[in-house]
């Protein structure tokens, strides 16, 4: 029987057949082989700007061959500190009952299959990166951290107590419901070596049951918040879809200045090949998927919220969501 609570949130599982598809039960381990030795490419460059750039074109083609893979490095370092840093304590707060919000039990069973999943995710990309550095011979060159976990831990500093522990489940639920273009297009590209290319679409497959499930869970939860909580909030959804989605330019910078490149040349060439207005032009499509399921909820009738999205140029100034 499906169940309709006061608000008419109805929760259908995208998760009848995860013993089958997941693949934590079902993707063996990806193996780097001979492609990885063979000219192939160990990222997309039209997902790496800064090749384009005079100063680092001018270090030839070995030197954009070690950005493509420090590239991967960065993502894989990315997604294992996002699914064991942000999401999983989110979902096992889910499986635990410890969320702060009654929700049904068919999602209790699924937070528990989204934490299987996500330990995965983490577990499969630290051994992608182990297998990096043996085949390659080079050192990952990463920062001490992803840029969004120094600001996602800023932004709970700052919140008022009163909303203790919401940032940690909003920015959990706008990561989850973005689209990102590495898991859309890298599984289809046929010149990326093809154990990146098998990791990506399983993370991808994964990730879309994901993106079902915290998008039910905003749905769940945003009506249940009080109105000063949701002025509270608001704004700061505008605050992770940045974090999330916006270069991580200190990783960048420490990618180009290990090909050779001075502090000065590296910030140089990473400015001019990250205009804001491409970068945000990036983010908005990005987003339109969470745009819209915050649309559908009244996000935007807060005239705070609507100024940061305005300002972020997530909304245009009317209070529609920006479109190319």
């Amino acid at each position: 029987m499906i169940r309709v609570d006061k608000n008419g949130f109805v929760y259908q599982t995208k998760f009848r057949l995860w013993e089958s598809r997941a693949s934590v039960r079902n993707a063996p381990r990806r193996v780097l082989e001979e492609d990885a030795r063979s000219g192939k490419l160990f990222f997309p460059p039209e997902l790496v700007p800064v090749l384009d750039h005079p100063l680092v074109k001018a270090r030839g083609d070995a030197a954009a061959r070690e950005l493509l893979l420090q590239r991967l490095n960065v993502y894989l370092d990315f997604t294992a500190d996002l699914e064991q840093s942000a999401v999983n304590p989110v979902a096992q707060l889910i499986s635990r009952r410890r969320i702060g919000f009654p929700l049904p039990e068919r999602m209790i069973e699924d937070a528990y299959k989204i934490c299987a999943d996500e330990s995965w995710h983490a577990l499969f990309s630290d051994d992608l990166q182990r297998q990096l550095a043996a085949v390659t011979g080079t050192r990952p060159v990463l920062p001490v951290e992803p840029q969004f976990l120094a600001r996602l831990r800023a932004i709970e500093a700052e919140a008022p107590r009163e909303i203790a522990g919401l940032p940690k489940l909003f920015f959990t639920i706008v990561s989850e419901t973005l689209i990102s273009s590495i898991l859309s297009g890298i599984p289809s590209d046929r010149r990326v070596v093809g154990a990146v290319r098998e990791l990506v679409a399983d993370h991808a497959q994964d990730e879309g049951r994901h993106h079902a499930f915290f998008s039910d869970v905003f749905r769940r939860v945003w009506p249940e918040l009080s109105p000063r909580e949701k002025r509270l909030v608001g704004p700061l959804l505008a605050e992770f879809v940045f974090a999330f989605l916006e270069p991580d330019y200190p990783a960048l910078l420490r990618m180009v200045e290990s090909v050779g490149l001075t502090e000065a040349e590296a910030r140089e060439a990473v400015g001019e090949t990250h205009p804001p207005a491409v970068v945000a032009a990036g983010i908005r499509e990005a987003t339109s998927s969470t745009l819209r399921l915050f649309g559908a909820h009244d996000v935007f009738a807060d005239p705070a919220t609507a100024e940061v999205f305005v300002a972020h140029g997530l909304l245009d100034p009317s209070g529609e969501v920006q479109s190319e």
